[in-house]
Formats: structure tokens, C-alpha cells, sequence
């Protein structure tokens, strides 16, 4: 074991590391530390869980301790791909700088820019920062990447499961060649080998330990089951939950969705559940996340936003609802637990839908999860079908309401395109005796309404009333756009044809200086839509007026010869 005081580390840094309650250093924080202080590049590779923030952030202090920061240029730049690990990081910096005279800036999203712009105008020593803001504050003119002297990647393998790769190989390219980087990540694949080939300088390369591996200090068990529906799987999580004595635990699904499923299921039977992904608003993903550190909740369902480098020494438990897609992601889930030298337990929940998923996950880790049998009646667990639009479930369609005692009650309205709607003649009539009298209420269903039971005097619905298909419908309607865009294209034929012949002088004129009606049909074009629009809203209007429903048509430059004659009486022979 070794000491952070055989490390090289100065005498302001120690004593910060010494207030943390630390003394021995892990094995990627011993080899990585006294080669970061030398000015070398390193590529470290290391279990989840082994310290790694610390291996890069002490010896960057000791590094910037002697210079000065300028406005809008930091001198070392962190780059991590979640939120999360970014305030993560943002704290640890906070907490090993006690003492020096350092300034930082955290550069996420979900918070105000222009808070991070104040801090960037005053100018910062270490920027903290996810990729995408991290790029947008350059994008605008408020940050210069041309002085960093110190570059550190956090977490690589993660930036390359959420697409980050490109952005990351841009923000290479914007810092100088001549600076020292430290890479770090879990597993090695080999996009981010090529990467570290393209940007990195002779690296020193650590592997504290074979990459993608579980710590030993985790029991890991998994619960096979023979149905793969939801219900049966939230029944099993919540025995295995209650199988232990769980002080607090996380909660991994593979979708954001199912995230919210989860937590709503786990609080509806009592347990003291919340849930965390990406498409939650920061403020919410903090408070939840504090709460968890505190001790005041105590099962956080979470997707892969919180796999990834969140330190949380005490969580006693991880609970696989999925089995992850890719195999490394169970590494760094379960690395969520026995932290620091503590010990903790994993479970997995498996289906037979999980068959490939499961067997690479072993392949990866090298051995095989024990087998759990919950004594559960599966028969009895299968979720009924959820019902669709328009489905009933239990006598009732969805939004709780009974439609069969409502079209029972409601006005019967047949809509026809271009016609007024009309009440069919049989709600006219008096209620049934010994019916109960209502006000009528809307149904939204568009199905066809039963015929309520009236009395024998009242006269039958008439066949033209009935609610036409919906295939008639929409012929109908095709029918009338056709008729509409073919009148429309009429009127602009006949604007044409009326406009008078342009002459020689018009013609020689400079476009922008003829008349707007010389102009042609693109400059016509508007003034043609709006008139014509304001023609079908009159022809619209009148006919309503009328009450037939039916368009007007004007006569248009076709004038009746009857119209032209004189309304005088003729001279009277004499």
C-alpha cells in the first residue's frame, strides 16, 4: 500500500487530501500521480470505483498552484460526459484545492448561461464541462481554448456510448498541440484507441487493473425468470428488495421510460422510491441525487445517466432490472457499489428475452453471476394486454368512461362536409317512459350510436341521416379539395387572360420599377392567394347567411344580356 506523502504531492495538497479522511492511495491514483507530475501524458485504465478523480485532479493542483488565470482562457479543461460526473468532478476540485488560491467554472447544461459567462468573464484556472456546452459558450464567443496547458478526459468509453467522439475530437483540434493530457476510462474499444493514438504524445500507460473487470468486494447474484412480462419482473424486483436488508440501492434500466414505470411502481407498494434520467430538468436530477447522497431516499431508479462515475461510497446494493445491452455497462453499474473497500451485493433480474445479453455479460467479466430462485407464482403475474385507442378494458374505454351508458344519453349529431349539422329527428322526441331525464352529454367516439329506445309514436330515423362511412368520408373530401384547388387555379387562368398587354415601354422598363400587375405570376403570387382566400371566406359567409350551406359563384367577366338592358318600359306605339 502506499501513502499520498510518498506521491511527490506538495505540503498544502496533502493536508487537503489528509482532511478528506484519506491516507492510502489506490493503485491507478499511485502510478498515475507522480507521472502526471512530471508533465507526461498518461492513459489510464482502471476498474470503476478506484479512484480515478483523484489521480488526475491532485496533481493538477499542484501543477496550476504557481500562475495566474486570464479572462475567458482557463489553463486545464475537464472533459466528462454526463452532468452528473461533471459536478461530481466540479466537487472533488473543490474539496482537494482548500488552501490554494484556485479558481474553476462548471459548464453543464440545464443552468442559466449567463452565470457560467460571469465566471468565464472573470476568468477561471480549471473549466469543468460536458462536451455540447462546452462547445456552445465557444460557439458564441465567450471562450478561448488556446491557453490550456492541462487536458483530462474523463470517463472516455462512456463519451463514445453517447456519440460524443466527434465533439471530442473537435475540442482537440481548438486546444494546443503542445499540452499535457491524461486520458482515463474503464474499457479500452477501439475507437477510443485510436483516438488516444491520434492525440496523445507518448503516453505512460497504467492498467491498474484488466479492463472491463468487477471488483471482488461484490456479491453477484442473478434471478432467472421464465416469463419475460413487466408485471412479473416489478414483482420480482420487489422480492428481492425485501429478500435483504437494503439501506439504500440503485435501480438500473436500459429505458428512460421504464425508469418512470419502475419508481411509480415501487412507491404505489410502499417503498421510498425516485426516479433520475436524462429527459428529467437538472434542478430535478440534483435534488434527487442529493437527497440519495443524504441518506433521505432510498432506492434511486436510474438509467445509464447514473452508471457512470458517481461516487456515492454507501450504496449497499444495485439492482439490474435490465440486463444492459452492452456487457460494459453492468461493469460500471455494479461498480455504483462496494466502493472504497466496501463491500456490497448485485442482482440481476434475467428473461428469457435476455438470452444474448446475458451471455455476453458473462463472457465479459470472465465468470458466472449466482443463481437465485424466487419462489413466485409466474402463472398469476402476466400483465393483461394493454388496451389500444378505442379498446375497452373492463367494460370501459379508456379516460374512465362508460360509452355504452352514454350514447344512451347524448344528442345524436350527423356531420356532413359543406353541410350545417343536423340533430337527428329521434332526439327530438320525448324520453321514454320511466327514463331517466339527463342533460345529453358528447361522446368523442366516432363509432356509430345505438338507436335509444323511445316511445312507439315517435317517428323513425330517416336512412339519409345515418353517419356515412369513413371510406365515403374521405372520398368526399378529396373530392372537395380537388374542386377547390381546380376553381382556384381557374381564377388564376382567368386573371391572366384579363391582364392587359404590356407595352413596348413597360416592357424595357427595369423589373423592380413595373407595376406590380407587370411583374408576372411569382409577383402575383401572394396577391392572388390572399384574394383568393378572401373570396372563398365571402362566398363562405354568404352562403351560411343563406342557410343552404352551398358557395356562391359570381359571374365574373361573363355578364347576362338581360342585365345590360334598360329597366325603362318601351314608348308606347301611338
Amino acid at each position: 500500500m502506499t501513502e499520498f506523502s510518498e506521491l511527490g504531492l506538495s505540503p498544502a495538497t496533502l493536508q487537503a487530501v489528509a482532511d478528506t479522511g484519506y491516507t492510502t492511495a489506490t493503485p491507478i491514483q499511485a502510478e498515475a500521480i507522480p507521472v502526471a507530475l512530471q508533465g507526461r501524458d498518461v492513459l489510464g485504465i482502471a476498474q470503476t470505483g478506484t479512484g480515478k478523480t483523484a489521480a488526475f485532479t491532485l496533481p493538477m493542483i499542484d501543477r496550476l498552484k504557481a500562475g495566474r488565470s486570464k479572462a475567458r482562457m482557463p489553463r486545464a479543461l475537464v472533459i466528462a460526459p454526463t452532468r452528473e460526473l461533471a459536478d461530481q468532478v466540479a466537487a472533488s476540485f473543490e474539496k482537494y484545492a482548500k488552501g490554494q488560491k484556485l479558481s474553476w467554472a462548471l459548464l453543464i447544461g440545464g443552468v442559466s448561461f449567463s452565470d457560467q459567462e460571469q465566471k468565464l468573464d472573470r476568468g477561471v484556472d480549471v473549466l469543468i464541462a460536458t462536451p455540447g456546452r462546452l462547445l456552445d459558450h465557444f460557439e458564441r464567443g465567450k471562450l478561448l481554448m488556446t491557453g490550456v496547458q492541462i487536458m483530462v478526459v474523463d470517463e472516455a468509453d462512456r463519451m463514445l456510448d453517447m456519440g460524443f467522439i466527434p465533439d471530442l475530437e473537435r475540442i482537440f483540434k481548438l486546444t494546443p498541440a503542445k499540452k499535457q493530457t491524461l486520458f482515463f476510462s474503464a474499457t479500452m474499444p477501439p475507437e477510443i484507441t485510436r483516438l488516444t493514438k491520434q492525440f496523445l504524445h507518448d503516453p505512460v500507460r497504467i492498467e491498474a487493473s484488466r479492463p472491463a473487470t468487477t471488483a471482488e468486494t461484490i456479491t453477484q447474484y442473478m434471478a432467472k425468470l421464465p416469463v419475460s412480462d413487466p408485471k412479473a419482473k416489478r414483482t420480482a424486483l420487489r422480492a428481492l428488495i425485501e429478500r435483504g436488508e437494503v439501506v439504500n440501492g440503485i435501480v438500473f434500466c436500459n429505458r428512460k421510460s421504464e425508469v418512470d414505470i419502475v419508481a411509480k411502481s415501487l412507491k404505489t407498494h410502499g417503498f421510498d422510491a425516485a426516479p433520475i434520467h436524462g429527459d428529467l430538468d437538472q434542478q430535478t436530477r440534483m435534488r434527487t441525487l442529493e437527497s440519495f447522497r443524504k441518506g433521505e431516499l432510498k432506492l434511486l431508479v436510474a438509467s445509464d445517466v447514473a452508471a457512470r462515475g458517481l461516487d456515492i461510497p454507501a450504496v449497499g446494493h444495485v439492482f439490474n432490472y435490465d440486463v444492459p445491452h452492452h456487457a460494459d455497462d453492468y461493469v460500471h453499474r455494479i461498480g455504483r457499489t462496494g466502493r472504497a473497500g466496501r463491500t456490497g451485493e448485485a442482482f440481476m433480474l434475467v428473461t428469457p428475452a435476455d438470452a444474448k445479453n446475458i451471455d455476453k455479460v458473462i463472457k465479459l467479466i470472465g465468470k458466472t453471476p449466482q443463481e437465485l430462485t424466487l419462489d413466485l407464482d409466474w402463472a398469476s403475474l402476466k400483465d393483461e394486454p394493454r388496451a389500444g385507442r378505442g379498446d375497452r378494458k373492463g367494460g370501459r374505454e379508456r379516460g374512465g368512461r362508460d360509452r355504452d351508458r352514454d350514447r344512451d344519453r347524448r344528442p345524436r349529431i350527423v356531420k356532413d362536409h359543406g353541410e350545417r349539422a343536423a340533430m337527428d329527428p329521434v332526439q327530438q322526441t320525448a324520453p321514454a317512459e320511466g327514463a331517466e331525464a339527463e342533460a345529453p352529454r358528447r361522446s368523442r367516439s366516432r363509432k356509430p350510436a345505438e338507436t335509444p329506445a323511445v316511445a312507439e309514436a315517435a317517428p323513425a330515423p330517416a336512412p339519409a341521416r345515418e353517419e356515412r362511412p369513413r371510406r365515403e368520408r374521405s372520398e368526399r373530401e378529396k373530392a372537395d379539395r380537388e374542386r377547390t384547388e381546380r376553381e382556384a387555379r381557374q381564377d388564376r387562368e382567368r386573371i391572366e387572360r384579363d391582364r392587359p398587354e404590356q407595352s413596348q415601354g413597360d416592357r424595357d422598363r427595369p423589373l423592380r420599377d413595373r407595376p406590380d400587375r407587370d411583374r408576372g405570376p411569382r409577383a402575383e403570387r401572394g396577391g392572388d392567394r390572399r384574394d383568393d382566400r378572401r373570396d372563398r371566406e365571402r362566398d363562405r359567409d354568404r352562403g351560411r347567411d343563406r342557410g343552404d350551406g352551398e358557395r356562391v359563384v359570381g359571374f365574373g367577366a361573363d355578364v347576362p344580356a338581360f342585365l345590360t338592358r334598360s329597366a325603362a318600359p318601351p314608348p308606347a306605339d301611338d
